[in-house]
């Protein structure tokens, strides 16, 4: 008996579907969110003060005569800063010519400040002798108002660029004193003992122990008495005039461009910052939880 067995046809094989990771985009978004929460947080605040002061600002301008608008101000920036570098003359020079000018003032009565004032704080801090000596100078030195001292430095110099630079020097030399002082006074003795064990010399140990423990208090008073300077050299080339941004304030001032004023106010603000940030993060970076 012969049986017709029918081939059943086979099943059509099922083709392997793509896998796709289902946590490819949940783990983009869990990864991108934690980065930009920090970034909005300081991001928006920092906004929503920048309009709040417009606001105020042009409240102000529609409330009182004279005064410029946010707008006016805008469109008086741009012609100030599209040539910043002009030079007319001794007088008629552009903003960019005048913050180089007083950063270069601030520059060299800084530095002459941080070269006298950072090894007589480590000296303070040191010999107690020195400290005895000196911290009655300093209580009495230190409260003098910066410009108080801008005569005497017509007097000593018999010229304006000299006597700016002391006043810059003279204003910025006490927050690198006494921070330098301080932190130097904060060494722990037992440090100090090793270095008497050891037999090291005085130049060893402020090279290898104080100057390490003691360079984020000194940045510190660098940080600050940088400020200071920024702050002073405005009113001193005020008084002295010549090249510098303070004067062109007050050049502006004299030709009645309230709005150039504005600008000024901006860019002193701004290069302080950059400043204030700059030192703020090498300060950071010397920092003990850093290293």
């Amino acid at each position: 008996m012969k049986t017709n067995l029918k081939t059943q046809p086979a099943a059509p094989s099922a083709t392997p579907a793509t896998v796709i990771p289902l946590n490819t985009v949940p783990v983009r978004r869990r990864f991108t969110a934690p980065r930009l929460r920090p970034l909005l947080q300081r991001v928006i605040p920092g906004l929503l003060g920048l309009a709040v002061l417009l606001v105020v600002w042009q409240v102000a301008a529609l409330n009182s005569r004279g005064f410029p608008t946010p707008f006016t101000t805008w469109e008086a920036a741009k012609v100030v800063f599209a040539e910043p570098f002009y030079n007319a003359g001794p007088n008629d020079q552009g903003i960019g010519w005048n913050v180089l000018a007083s950063l270069q003032r601030v520059g060299i009565g800084f530095g002459l400040a941080a070269l006298v004032g950072i090894p007589a704080g480590f000296l303070i801090g040191r010999f107690t002798f020195l400290a005895r000596m000196l911290n009655p100078v300093i209580s009495l030195l230190r409260p003098v108002s910066p410009l108080a001292w801008l005569p005497i430095g017509l007097l000593l110099f018999q010229r304006a660029e000299p006597a700016s630079t002391w006043t810059i020097f003279i204003c910025s030399i006490w927050p690198m004193i006494l921070n330098t002082a301080e932190g130097v006074m904060r060494i722990p003795q037992d440090y100090l003992n090793v270095a008497r064990v050891l037999k090291l010399n005085e130049f060893t140990v402020m090279r290898r122990i104080l100057f390490p423990a003691v360079l984020p208090h000194v940045l510190t008073g660098v940080r600050l008495s940088i400020g200071i300077a920024w702050l002073v050299i405005v009113a001193a080339e005020m008084l002295t005039g010549g090249v510098g941004i303070g004067f062109w304030i007050w050049n502006e001032w004299n030709n009645l461009n309230v709005e150039n004023i504005i600008i000024a106010i901006g860019v002193i603000g701004v290069v302080g910052l950059l400043l204030e940030q700059g030192l703020m993060a090498i300060a950071r970076r010397f920092t003990y939880d850093a290293r």
